[in-house]
């Protein structure tokens, strides 16, 4: 059973404090939360991938259902939103269970009254459709009424009226179109459904987790009218919406239902947790073209992400790999083997011009790590040899001889060094302004620990023993303290205990000897291991921070620097197996290390794991609330483990 199901006994909390999320094989999606109020800038029914996976646009924010019987005066509200601190209306108090399976699905009762709402996103379109069932009970006619309210702004933003901001309204009969500048949402209602034109803007719409973050949390959005459907029996109603260049084609919920289901469709796995991490998985693949031939994509998380290089590589051996879509994943590979420049992979593709971005260290060194664990698995040679394998040695080449950002190898000693005191090139990223939050320019302990095992992968083996004799004398502290993180310009080392090191053991090839892998894991395992994931800094470190809130430069100031990664417990627990030689203790112990995560996909976003927790107890998910790395590792231990 890989579905979920909650008993909301009409209560706001918890559930308001949960999501969903739905996922088109675009990079568009729709999400919210349980209790059915928007409570981020990126909650709606459809955002639209405008230029796929990116180029995303809100289209439809939400709508305002409402049920009206005959002989009574008041119309029951099922919505529910924030208008600044209050919450109005409060269709919670009639949702009785929430289930989400392969769509959300929202059951209500009132009076006698029962009405179920499912949505559903069209697969490979920006069309959503919003499907009623509605049970009069004892009562002869209700009336379903369902007011949509209308963005067409870009997902990153918000927006308040003004005279520059006109909407364009065309109607004919229950298909209706509301245009601004070149976009154009048009919905149509199903099963009779009727239109009635009046347009409004409604103010000060308030997302709470908006106002946590710091950012812009308020909104004002613009509705064309309603919809209306009588109802005298049990009847299923459906109002569809999409950012279409014409009219929206005739759809029939279950045909689409089944399309959406066959998109996300994953190979059977053993056992059901490995089935919903599966699933969770499949959210993350969307489309990109690579030299106008179609390909595939690895969105990084929801809801802001598109697709990074670094999160790609990491994450495709869970995403794809253990789940044997190795055709998936050879598109991944080869989109970002297309657009190797100077040597280096894209760290991400620009939500707006689509252009590759070039500003990471490792993305390109992880990339060579993937091809390789690709090839191994899938045992696709002709891939690898024509396309793959000459991508990884133009990037050797390229970290040989030097290429951006001063990324080069140290002719004395064969490590990697990287930028200057202003860039930020590892996933130790955070950085606003001339601030840079972690610094780590110079040799970087995972850095270089790619390289050697990029170097061994690929035969490179004088070199590599040169490496390994470097990185040795570079990065050796002690037995109480493992490896220092980053070696600086000027030959000082950061000595800083975080888990950057534990990858001189996860990795294939370790340039570490037993014992000193041995150390490095018990370091790790005793300063940066939580139930969720491995800290970013070890509790009694200088600039620890174990809260992750407030406004976006707080928050980058403990981003890396304590906030917990749950990824992070992939290369952990491949690390701690490998010195326990993968005994029947060790693996026992690693499941239960990774058993809390498996758990997570209740906790935030319901089927997702998030993208970080916070330092301290008790570990509140924070950040992106559905992140590929995560679900990733998790799903790639959990196959390994036969959890």
């Amino acid at each position: 059973m890989s579905g979920y199901s909650f008993e909301t006994y009409g209560e706001l909390e918890p559930w308001i404090g949960r999501e969903w999320l739905l996922t088109n094989g675009t990079g568009g999606f729709a999400s919210g939360t349980i209790a059915g109020c928007n409570t981020r800038r990126y909650h709606g029914l459809l955002v639209a991938a405008t230029v796929p996976p990116v180029g995303r646009v809100m289209a439809l924010s939400r709508v305002a259902d409402s049920i009206s019987i005959a002989d009574q005066a008041t119309a029951i509200e099922l919505s529910v939103n924030y208008f600044d601190k209050l919450v109005i209306p409060r269709g919670d108090r009639y949702l009785r269970r929430f289930s989400f399976d392969d769509i959300p699905r929202w059951e209500y009762e009132f009076d006698g009254v029962k009405v179920v709402k499912e949505v559903l996103l069209a697969w490979g379109k920006s069309v959503v459709g919003i499907r009623y069932s509605v049970d009069p009970g004892p009562h002869k006619t209700v009336a379903l009424r369902v007011q949509p309210f209308v963005a067409l702004r870009d997902f990153h933003a918000t927006i308040k009226r003004s005279p520059e901001r006109v909407y364009q309204l065309s109607q004919s009969g229950s298909n209706i179109s509301v245009a601004l500048d070149k976009l154009r949402l048009n919905m149509r209602a199903d099963q009779g459904g009727s239109f009635e034109s009046r347009p409004d803007w409604w103010y000060g719409h308030t997302y709470p987790t908006e106002t946590e973050r710091g950012q812009d949390d308020h909104e004002d959005l613009f509705t064309p009218g309603h919809y209306k459907w009588t109802v005298t029996a049990p009847q299923t109603l459906t109002l569809w919406a999409g950012l279409t260049d014409g009219p929206l084609e005739v759809m029939e919920f279950e045909s689409e239902r089944k399309r959406h289901a066959q998109g996300l469709a994953v190979p059977t796995m053993p056992t059901p947790k490995q089935q919903r991490l599966s699933r969770a998985a499949s959210d993350f693949l969307a489309k990109r073209k690579v030299h106008n031939s179609p390909g595939t994509t690895i969105m990084a998380g929801f809801h802001w992400f598109s697709d990074w290089g670094r999160d790609s590589m990491i994450a495709l051996p869970g995403l794809l790999l253990s789940t044997q879509r190795f055709q998936q994943a050879g598109q991944v590979l080869s989109v970002f083997a297309g657009h190797v420049s100077r040597g280096m992979v894209p760290n991400y593709f620009d939500d707006y011009t689509n252009e590759p971005k070039y500003n990471t260290a490792d993305a390109s060194l992880w990339f060579i790590q993937a091809a390789h664990e690709y090839l191994r698995i899938s045992r696709d040679r002709e891939t690898f040899e024509s396309i793959l394998e000459p991508a990884c040695r133009e990037i050797v080449e390229g970290y040989r001889v030097g290429t951006r950002y001063n990324i080069k190898m140290d002719e004395a000693d064969g490590l990697i060094t990287a930028g200057d005191p202003t860039t930020q090139l590892t996933w130790m990223d955070a950085k606003q302004g001339d601030t840079v939050f972690t610094p780590r320019h110079g040799k970087a302990v995972e850095i270089n620990a790619l390289w050697y095992n990029a170097l061994m992968l690929l035969g490179e083996t004088d070199l590599a023993a040169k490496v390994k004799i470097s990185f040795t004398r570079a990065f050796w502290l002690s037995a109480f303290k493992g490896l220092a993180d980053v070696v600086m310009t000027d030959g000082s080392r950061d000595a800083s205990c975080r888990p950057n090191q534990i990858f001189a053991v996860s990795l294939l090839h370790s340039p570490l000897s037993e014992d000193q892998q041995r150390a490095v894991v018990e370091v790790v395992r005793r300063g940066l291991l939580t139930p969720v994931g491995l800290r970013t800094l070890a509790p009694y470190e200088p600039g620890y921070r174990g809260k992750y809130s407030g406004i976006q430069f707080d928050r980058d100031q403990a981003y890396h620097n304590g906030t917990i990664w749950p990824w992070l417990i992939g290369p952990f627990l491949d690390a701690y197996l490998r010195v326990n030689n993968k005994s029947a203790a060790s693996r026992d112990q690693a499941r239960a290390w990774l058993t809390p995560l498996v758990k997570h996909l209740e906790d935030a976003c319901i089927g997702s794991i998030s993208e970080c927790m916070e330092a301290d107890p008790p570990h509140r998910p924070v950040a992106a609330c559905a992140q590929a790395w995560s679900v990733a590792e998790v799903l790639r231990l959990a196959v390994e483990l036969e959890l």
